[in-house]
């Protein structure tokens, strides 16, 4: 049996090998933990091994001589069988993988007690108030938890390195707390080399990287249909870097999004069934940075070139963005983009595009913006004030259409342990819909979350 665990152990020992050092975050952690797995695996045998000399030293029923152990201590075969136990719980308790490369798990386990005001519709964070009165809500969820996997494959010709993640949610499906269903929000697999990443998967548009941060919306990102371009949806991407000293440089990605129109069956029929729901656009984003963590500014100018398919008509869509990060404190950050074109909808936006009564299909021009302060006065405490609204010009807007949609916040989070954050939210939605008045609702948010 000795021999079987101690296979085992230098099974576990030799697993760091097959990987290429990193000086990440996220595999310094794993290098951490395997050393620690090694240091109690070794710590194990050892006891072991001292245990297995004291069982050939104990006296049997034909060593009448040798003196007995006390009558309190277990017998030393029982100790044994107990520290074998342990090594095998102590190796069940990593994740591994079939291609013996190492792989964590991470998420987290996130409970939001919320309550909207009058025109939220009863969706637990709509992103525009209702133009007809709707009833005040309120419940408790869990179905924003997140669940993921970070994995770090071989090597690559030519110095690469390969990697990647899968992040999933319960938001799926229904909206009852106990019929969730798992859903894809992101995943990548990276081909790494120096200069250059080659990245497929599913995740926010190449043009829109950044979000707002809030415990409150995790199902979809803070600020949709209010200045966020966010739908996670499938893509191809290239990303080539260049530096131009040792805290500056230049990232450039291009690369294919696959757009989604999620336009629902109030669309006249002929329109809703000859929609073509899936398109690819050509995105472009050039990020200039300087500085470090503690004091840090990016700026990022970018592009997407796509159409929408109805009707047999062709809805051009064109879309100029701008996203950025100043940070000339670590007390303090600034964030947010800004985006203007025409049938941003694909994207995450609002409708995109108009029928006229003469039947033709027409683009919605729009502009969008928003822009978060971030505040750090303590290592456990930080503020968050964020704002956001997207604009459709009303003479593309079809009657009773949204003109403008706006949306203010504000959330502080308190680091109760390291891995635990208590956080509380207020927001309120101003939707204005064309040829009428302003509706709007107030959103309050509890949140309780455990990060793994």
């Amino acid at each position: 049996m000795l021999t079987k665990w101690s296979g085992l152990c230098l099974l576990v020992l030799a697993t760091p090998s097959h990987a290429a050092p990193q000086t990440g975050p996220d595999m310094q952690t794993i290098v951490e933990r395997l050393n620690r797995l090694e240091a109690e695996n070794q710590k194990l045998l050892s006891e072991i091994q001292e245990l297995r000399n004291e069982l050939k030293a104990a006296p049997g029923p034909d060593q009448p001589g040798k003196a007995a152990p006390e009558a309190a201590a277990p017998p030393v075969d029982e100790r044994l069988a107990v520290q074998e136990s342990h090594t095998a719980d102590l190796d069940q308790s990593k994740v591994g993988a079939s291609q013996r490369f190492p792989i964590s798990l991470t998420g987290m386990l996130l409970f939001n007690a919320f309550e909207n005001g009058r025109n939220g519709g009863g969706a637990q964070y709509p992103e525009t108030a209702t133009l007809s009165p709707s009833a005040s809500a309120d419940g408790a969820t869990v179905r924003q938890t997140i669940l993921g996997f970070k994995f770090n494959g071989p090597d690559l010709p030519g110095g690469g390195k390969a990697d990647g993640s899968l992040y999933m949610d319960f938001f799926g499906g229904t909206a009852v707390p106990s019929g969730s269903l798992l859903r894809v929000r992101t995943a990548a697999l990276n081909l790494t080399w120096k200069n250059t990443t080659f990245t497929v998967g599913q995740d926010k548009p190449i043009i829109s990287p950044r979000d707002p941060t809030s415990f409150a919306q995790v199902g979809v990102s803070p600020l949709t249909e209010a200045g966020n371009l966010w739908d996670w949806n499938p893509q191809v991407r290239v990303e080539q870097r260049f530096a131009f000293g040792e805290n500056s440089g230049l990232k450039a990605q291009v690369g294919v999004y696959e757009t989604t129109e999620s336009y629902s069956s109030a669309l006249p029929p002929a329109y809703y069934v000859n929609l073509e729901r899936s398109r690819p656009s050509y995105q472009g984003r050039f990020e200039l940075f300087r500085g470090n963590d503690h004091r840090r500014i990016e700026i990022a100018p970018g592009f997407s070139v796509g159409a929408t398919h109805v009707d047999s008509q062709s809805v051009q869509s064109r879309i100029a963005s701008l996203d950025w990060l100043f940070r000339p404190v670590p007390l303090l950050e600034f964030s947010g983009e800004a985006f203007d074109g025409r049938d941003v909808a694909g994207l995450g936006a609002l409708p995109g595009f108009t029928i006229l009564p003469s039947g033709t299909v027409i683009p919605v021009y729009s502009h969008g913006e928003w822009g978060q302060i971030a505040l750090f006065p303590a290592p456990r405490l930080s503020f968050h004030f964020y704002s956001g609204e997207q604009y459709n010009r009303p003479s593309d807007v079809a009657p009773d259409g949204i003109q403008r949609n706006f949306v203010y916040a504000g959330n502080l989070m308190y680091k109760l342990a390291p891995n635990v954050v208590a956080a509380f939210e207020g927001a309120q939605t101003r939707t204005q819909y064309l040829g009428s008045l302003i509706r709007l609702y107030n959103h309050y948010d509890l949140a309780l979350a455990y990060l793994f």
